[in-house]
């Protein structure tokens, strides 16, 4: 079971073990711009093994993740991360950019060519035509990302987000067969496990979901974003969720099994 950290100061790793970090729907603002950079500082300080950023970067009302401009932007801040760092996209990044006249795809190409190279220290292997998906191991765990946007926009009922799923099945696949001690699983939509059924865009999701987090006996994580609200719950028996706060709070989750079992401790 994951346990909640208080917001003070970090302490260091209690003893040998792993940790990585996790971030995501920031920054949305130039003010937060400053703010992730003193954030990226402290995350620097710690000892991980790699950081994932869940997506969203800038406002969908503004556009600024439809921006060129912005998102190289972000990319150069990024870059002073000193630990392997995996951004996934998010929907402010290509879904939403239709309400601004352009073309989705179009944009997530934009962001592939920025981000796709990112990941230099793991041993990622990426899907196929789909570079946003990607997949590594390490301690003995099995990490997979996946690009499934918020916002439940028409681009996932599409044959990306099919590929996106099989992608999924063949990485729970891999893990279960190389025992893998546990799972997370790495996407920027909330899947909206309220709804529990079908009828959105994120049915089929859940029910793989649902199927998996059985078979894997609670070593079955999702980390996602979305909401901007922390969350450390079960919304599916099972299933472990861990959702990072989001703009306008700028801050990082550091999820460690120093002890065996995994502690996310939130970092300001």
């Amino acid at each position: 079971m994951f346990l909640l950290g208080g917001c003070a100061q970090l302490a260091p790793l209690p003893g040998p073990g792993f940790a990585f970090g996790v971030l995501g729907d920031t920054p949305y603002l130039p003010a937060q711009v400053e703010k992730l950079d003193a954030l990226i500082g402290r995350i620097n300080a710690q000892d991980l093994a790699f950081v994932v950023h869940v997506g969203d970067l800038g406002t969908s009302g503004r556009g600024q993740g439809c921006s060129d401009a912005w998102i190289a932007a972000r990319k150069r801040q990024f870059e002073a991360i000193r630990h392997p760092f995996v951004l996934i996209p998010g929907d402010n990044e290509w879904t939403d950019c239709a309400r601004h006249g352009m073309d989705p795809l179009a944009r997530l190409e934009a962001w592939r060519s920025l981000f796709c190279g990112l990941g230099g220290g793991l041993a990622l292997t990426r899907q196929p035509g789909h570079c946003e998906n990607a997949r590594w191991a390490a301690y003995g765990m099995h990490f997979v990302a996946l690009n499934v946007p918020g916002g439940a926009s028409p681009e996932l009922g599409d044959a990306r987000m099919a590929a996106t799923l099989g992608w999924l099945e063949e990485s729970l696949a891999q893990a279960k067969k190389e025992r893998s001690a546990r799972v997370f699983v790495f996407l920027h939509a909330d899947p909206r496990f309220w709804r529990r059924g079908r009828g959105d865009a994120y049915a089929h999701l859940r029910e793989v979901l649902a199927a998996q987090a059985a078979r894997f006996g609670g070593r079955l994580v999702l980390v996602h974003g979305d909401t901007h609200v922390h969350r450390d719950d079960e919304p599916l028996p099972g299933l472990r969720r861990v959702v990072p706060w989001g703009s306008p709070f700028v801050s990082w989750l550091r999820v460690s099994a120093a002890r065996g079992e995994p502690l996310a401790e939130a970092g300001w």
